[in-house]
């Protein structure tokens, strides 16, 4: 389990509470075209039904076994969550969620990696 750092405000060590929030993301990104307009933009729901559900997933495997591969694959899925809008060219509120969602999970996974920096953890 992390601790917070004494001698400064930053984070040294995973916590537990830091998978739950990437799922809880998954889960938010997963759901997300329901609350905007898809109008036939099909590419879009598939990729980020796709996104949203390995998120959930890797976030869960982390809870079980905490890998390296893990956390850089989640980084990727929030990249691809702030570019996809721009990649497959969709505006509107969902482009907006989409980059604050992509942002919320590579910020959460470059963190993690951080932390587990000097841990001994398979690749």
């Amino acid at each position: 389990m992390a601790t917070f750092d004494r001698t400064g405000w930053g984070l040294i060590e995973h916590r537990r509470w830091e998978d739950i929030v990437t799922m809880i993301l998954g889960v938010a990104i997963l759901v997300s075209p329901m609350f905007g307009d898809t109008a036939g933009n099909t590419t879009m729901v598939a990729t980020t039904a796709i996104v949203g559900a390995a998120i959930v997933v890797l976030g869960a495997l982390e809870q079980i076994f905490l890998r390296r591969w893990e956390e850089f694959l989640t980084l990727l899925c929030g990249v691809w969550m702030m570019s996809s809008p721009f990649v497959l060219e969709y505006a509107g509120t969902l482009r907006n969620w989409h980059i604050a969602l992509g942002a919320a999970v590579a910020v959460l996974a470059l963190l993690e990696i951080w932390q587990d920096r000097n841990r001994d953890l398979e690749a």
